[in-house]
């Protein structure tokens, strides 16, 4: 055994041996999942790859990880924790790396960016949110959530301005996210394709790596502006070519997908680039503030909201058939909506028992089934997915009250009016707005989804999220000329 190491040792060199001694770990890893059923047992490997690359150039990460998310899946760990392999753990680090970096001053974010107002209203989202934890009905699961968000700001936006220095690194995280997406949309079809790309089979030709068709649909919808604007940045021929394969992909598996609101985000944000491009965005702004106002208002008003309760062997789920499903929802007869708003009345009754500090972060499940009114329930009001609001702004108003809801519609106005303004102040600067141009539409794909899921702290919708508010904040230093690059 000696004399066999010795050999080893004259034959390779230590960097050789360390790859080796790698390989045979995921190998041995790979096949021990495999047998086991349990994709955990790949962590090992694949924690020893990550520290590798985090030693020597932690910005690989930050690729490795966008190439990684379509392919990540939820995994139960001992205790009945769960966790999403690999992004979580690669957040982790990567978080580590981002702060590491920070201290060390190794890598530099200017001034004017840690005062910009998105920034700003960042952190006091994460003040408000520590300090309502003290409030939660569990302050367990709040203070997790908290925790959580620092590793989806750290690595997406703080992370985001450390690598992006010049424009062109914004389309080399695109390519890098639209590569795995469009791999994961081959997969998907092919497996769709066996049941004839039916909308009853789409969750199923997701499994394993996406829990529902609207996460999926949504990365997709999202990717669409980067993918667009990236083609128009290449000077390459070649390049371009390639860009108009990935955005048919990229349609295509959204086609497939039978999500309404990911078909809908599309049009929506073409409307947004015209309201933008003759400055209306503030009164489109105000226009909806006062439009959700009155709305509400009038349903609440003498319990108006009452004479929509559905009618509960009516609303089904139309699963066989799309166009019955379409039907279903203008008619609202349809299962998933009408559980939206069995959800939504009971969301408003726990605002109005706690307006101020909301029932704390990550908490709306279970609480919420204290509030529900019996009227309005569905066929799936079990609930076995532990789902929420499906409204993002109405989760955080109930989960963090007035001062939490107040904080995300500024974050979010605020980034809105800065993508206008940017927008036209980048007449001369061709290759900074097509920055900002992916950035405020796939935002706006994102934002109109909120409206009737809750999909920020997803692992495959979140970074963006953040990214998209970091690409904005760079883009002003960029026009402003205190980053060059």
């Amino acid at each position: 055994m000696n004399v066999l190491l010795h050999r080893l040792r004259q034959s390779f060199d230590s960097s050789q041996l360390l790859f080796m001694g790698f390989v045979l770990l995921l190998l041995i890893g790979g096949a021990a999942a495999a047998l086991a059923q349990m994709p955990a047992l790949l962590l090992p490997g694949l924690m020893i790859m990550v520290l590798l690359i985090a030693f020597v150039e932690w910005r690989w990460l930050y690729y490795l990880l966008f190439f990684l998310l379509p392919f990540t899946q939820e995994v139960t760990l001992l205790g009945g924790l769960s966790m999403d392999v690999p992004s979580e753990p690669l957040m982790l680090v990567l978080t580590a790396c981002v702060g590491v970096t920070l201290v060390l001053q190794t890598g530099r974010i200017p001034r004017r960016e840690w005062l910009h107002p998105l920034v700003v209203v960042i952190s006091l989202m994460l003040l408000w949110t520590a300090i309502d934890t003290l409030f939660s009905v569990d302050a367990v699961k709040s203070l997790k959530y908290l925790l959580a968000k620092f590793w989806y700001i750290f690595p997406f936006l703080l992370g985001t301005l450390l690598i992006v220095q010049r424009p062109s690194n914004t389309w080399r995280f695109a390519t890098v996210y639209a590569t795995g997406t469009c791999l994961s949309v081959l997969y998907v079809a092919s497996r769709h394709a066996t049941k004839g790309f039916s909308f009853a089979d789409i969750n199923w030709a997701l499994h394993p790596f996406f829990r529902n068709h609207v996460i999926y649909a949504t990365m997709l919808a999202l990717l669409t502006p980067f993918a667009l604007l990236s083609m128009q940045a290449t000077q390459n021929a070649g390049a371009r070519f390639v860009w108009r394969i990935a955005l048919g992909i990229l349609l295509f598996g959204l086609y497939t997908s039978y999500t309404r609101a990911s078909y809908l985000s599309l049009p929506i944000a073409g409307v947004f680039y015209v309201v933008m491009r003759l400055r209306l965005t503030r009164l489109l702004l105000l226009t909806i503030a006062i439009g959700t106002t009155i709305t509400v208002t009038y349903l609440v008003s003498g319990d108006r909201f009452m004479e929509y309760a559905p009618d509960y062997e009516r609303t089904i789920f139309n699963g066989q058939n799309f166009e019955k499903h379409i039907e279903a929802t203008y008619k609202m007869q349809d299962v998933s909506g009408m559980e939206r708003v069995y959800r939504w009345v009971a969301a408003a009754h726990m605002i109005a028992e706690k307006p101020l500090v909301g029932s704390g972060a990550a908490t709306f499940y279970p609480e919420y089934k204290r509030y529900t009114i019996k009227s309005f329930r569905t066929y799936v009001s079990e609930n076995p997915e532990k789902s929420t609001t499906h409204n993002y702004f109405l989760l955080q108003l109930t989960e963090q009250g007035i001062p939490g809801f107040v904080l995300f519609i500024t974050l979010i106005t605020t980034a809105l009016l800065q993508a206008e303004k940017l927008y036209h102040r980048s007449n001369h600067h061709p290759e900074v707005r097509r920055i900002i141009l992916a950035a405020v539409l796939s935002l706006v794909i994102i934002l109109f989804h909120l409206t009737l899921n809750e999909l920020v702290e997803v692992d495959k919708i979140g970074p963006v999220f953040f990214i998209c508010l970091a690409l904005l904040i760079r883009s002003e230093s960029w026009l402003s000329g205190d980053n060059k690059g």
